[in-house]
């Protein structure tokens, strides 16, 4: 008799997968069209003109405010999603994640109407946060729930990868838009396309959503017992410890993210004097090293252990934080890609990894609870301070005290790894 050959895990998985990694690609295209977008135009467009660095700072100060709706949105998607189900939470997060992007396009400006549109253009920005609070937590578990034995680390890429992606999309029509329009035509409406075009990404990723299962683990809960009554409590009583070592755990990645991207690209074009579309390109060929760093640290991290890999990828942060500044300040763009791909390469091992070694730090019944809080916790220190800072480090010290600033979030990711070592939940 002939041998049956089994069909290959991602193959089973497809659909599963494929729901998993386009709600990140939209989150961080969302996130990185606003970024480059508030430092770009929303200034002027948005905000009182008593002056060009107020208006900046204000422009960035809404940037930051999704980072704080998120632990908000963590809270309240992962009371439903440990509650009620991963499959219609993600659904729910994705439709006002998608919809709060979409509506900007449609912002009137300060000039039209006042005051009304920074606060419309707030408003929407924290819903864009509050829905996202409730995106990386419900695809990690979709995918790492439905993972085989021995899979977990592979199948955690799949978020995980959405990140080029969506970095990818974002910077690419961001490029496309600086080649073809000028820029009055870029500041008149050319900003609106991408928030535009975020709704083809939503609507693919709801098609896939609405024909998915619910996960194995969460079906499993609920046969055993009943949902956690007030899940953020039972996480607080229960696994605070947890919770605080992998809201630390996550910082790197933000750091090495944000820094790597929206930092590097405003000072780049304004204290070093590059051309904004020679370093899009710049960015656009350092990002595939992200994309590498994830593959591979996910297929090491099904080898060993995510965490053990996690921390490696910790300790070459503060490395990198070392060369950042002093390549990136050089002057030279070559230099600025070399730093870039080196950074972008190691945040693929403290990002990658995360998709199965964060829920694997809470029981089921709390996991999209405690995975969401912990990252978008992580995401307040590691990515709406560290633009902020940078900025302020990079006026007194250079590029090189920014690079320290980037070697200290990896100190701070290798201690909360280092506290939850060997504390796995699940």
């Amino acid at each position: 008799m002939g041998t049956i050959t089994q069909p290959h895990p991602y193959r089973v998985h497809a659909r599963v997968l494929t729901a998993s990694l386009v709600g990140t690609a939209v989150e961080f295209y969302d996130f990185y069209i606003y970024a480059t977008a508030a430092a770009l135009v929303f200034g002027p467009l948005f905000f009182p003109s008593e002056s060009a660095s107020a208006q900046l700072l204000l422009s960035y100060m809404s940037f930051g405010l999704a980072f704080f709706a998120r632990p908000v949105g963590a809270v309240a998607f992962g009371h439903f999603g440990d509650r009620i189900g991963r499959k219609s939470t993600l659904v729910a997060s994705l439709m006002l994640m998608g919809g709060s992007t979409l509506l900007i396009a449609f912002l009137p400006t300060y000039q039209m109407v006042g005051w009304v549109a920074p606060l419309l253009l707030c408003i929407l920005r924290f819903g864009q946060g509050f829905g996202l609070g409730g995106e990386w937590g419900g695809a990690a578990l979709l995918a790492v729930e439905n993972a085989p034995p021995g899979w977990a680390a592979r199948f955690g890429m799949a978020p995980q990868l959405g990140a080029p992606v969506g970095f990818i999309a974002a910077n690419g029509l961001f490029l496309i838009l600086g080649l073809s329009l000028t820029d009055e035509q870029f500041v008149a409406w050319g900003w609106r396309v991408p928030f535009l075009a975020s709704g083809i990404l939503v609507g693919l990723g709801l098609w896939v959503r609405l024909k998915i299962s619910e996960t194995p683990d969460f079906a499993e809960v609920l046969a055993r017992d009943k949902p956690a009554p007030v899940p953020v409590a039972e996480l607080f009583r229960n696994h605070l410890r947890a919770t605080f070592a992998s809201t630390f755990a996550v910082v790197a990645c933000f750091a090495i993210f944000y820094l790597s991207t929206a930092f590097a690209l405003g000072y780049a074009t304004t204290a070093l004097g590059h051309n904004r579309v020679d370093f899009l390109l710049v960015q656009l060929g350092a990002i595939l090293f992200l994309a590498l760093g994830i593959v591979l640290s996910g297929y090491r991290s099904d080898a060993t252990s995510s965490g053990r890999v996690l921390m490696i990828g910790c300790a070459a942060t503060i490395g990198v934080g070392l060369l950042f500044g002093p390549l990136l300040g050089s002057g030279s763009l070559w230099l600025a890609w070399v730093a870039l791909s080196i950074a972008l390469l190691v945040m693929g091992f403290v990002y990658g990894p995360l998709g199965a070694w964060l829920p694997q730090q809470f029981p089921a019944r709390v996991r999209y609870t405690g995975a969401s809080v912990a990252f978008n916790g992580g995401g307040i220190i590691g990515g709406a301070l560290a633009p902020i800072a940078a900025q302020a480090l990079a006026d007194t010290g250079g590029a090189d005290a920014v690079g320290l600033y980037l070697a200290a979030a990896g100190v701070l990711s290798f201690a909360g790894l280092w506290a939850q070592r060997g504390r796995a939940a699940g």
